[in-house]
């Protein structure tokens, strides 16, 4: 919560001062919203830190002070932060914000009067994925889909693996490559000034806040990586991109939105990847047991290849 607490007022920091500790090692997310009460989501649950007794109220002083925290005071820097409607902060920590929106000849062109803030606090969980190496890797690492509702620990995962990639594991006997991310919502690598604020092995080559489908082409033709990560795709140009990859020989791991296979396939756009075989493994995580928890390991033949609940 370091860096956190270098961005929030003295008021709201007090609060979460007094937040029960065995609760703050779990806390996901921290929502700011003028004139409504401070809001903390922690191991899933929403919870209203009290100030003497009651509910503690956000104030405008205390948005405009977060606000000149995050852009360091000068809007006009953060312009194109303010347009994604997002942060990122020292730590991987993302700062998602609403308001007004400037709409020009259709797209967004700037952010106004910001009245909500959402800190999603990033927790790098390394090892996370080790326990799945033997599903994944086959005398190469397989393209793999990892699907899962918002906040079931894709990102968390998707990151661990390419950590693991890049470092190669030597119990294992597996080499380490190179990685290339496209970090089109700057969550995996979470870097800031362009330097990933995760441990992600040496081998890694990162595309801060680039669109997934031209940022896989830039990173084939520049950076000659072994494997592509990227982050919830969902566009036709994405489906298009990820055929290319394949068929230049790059393996690709990547996540989606969904319950599961069947629910993904309802989408032409994934199922087109689908029908054609272009994911060798599908993760299908839930947080019935806690956040990252995996329901099955499944083929492109809708196979188990290990069913976990």
């Amino acid at each position: 919560m370091e860096e956190i607490n270098m961005v929030l007022p003295e008021t709201v920091k007090g609060v979460l001062a007094e937040f029960p500790p065995s609760l703050t090692k779990d806390i996901e997310e921290i929502r700011i919203r003028i004139d409504r009460p401070l809001e903390v989501i922690a191991a899933g649950k929403p919870y209203n830190p009290s100030y003497f007794g009651t509910p503690y109220l956000i104030t405008h002083e205390d948005a405009k002070f977060l606000l000149n925290q995050l852009s360091q005071y000068s809007l006009y820097a953060f312009e194109e932060e303010l347009k994604r409607g997002y942060i990122t902060i020292r730590g991987g920590h993302r700062v998602g914000l609403a308001g007004k929106v400037i709409i020009e000849q259709g797209q967004v062109k700037a952010l106004k009067e910001i009245s909500s803030y959402n800190i999603r606090v990033a927790k790098q969980k390394v090892g996370v994925a080790n326990r799945l190496i033997p599903h994944l890797y086959e005398k190469r690492w397989l393209n793999t889909l990892i699907i899962g509702p918002p906040q079931t620990g894709k990102t968390t995962l998707l990151r661990d693996i390419a950590r693991l990639i890049s470092c190669g594991s030597i119990p294992d006997k597996i080499p380490s490559q190179k990685v290339g991310i496209v970090d089109e919502r700057s969550e995996i690598a979470a870097s800031v000034n362009g330097i990933p604020q995760h441990e992600l092995g040496s081998r890694v080559d990162v595309l801060d806040g680039c669109p997934k489908a031209e940022g896989m082409m830039m990173l084939i033709r520049s950076m000659s990586p072994d494997v592509l990560i990227v982050d919830e795709i969902g566009r036709k140009e994405d489906a298009i991109a990820i055929q290319e990859a394949i068929n230049a020989g790059v393996q690709l791991i990547t996540t989606v939105h969904g319950f599961d296979m069947e629910d993904i396939e309802q989408r032409p756009i994934v199922k087109e990847l689908l029908d054609i075989g272009a994911f060798e493994r599908c993760i299908e995580l839930t947080r019935t047991k806690g956040v990252g928890t995996i329901r099955r390991i499944r083929n492109n033949l809708k196979k188990d290849v290990v069913r976990i609940i």
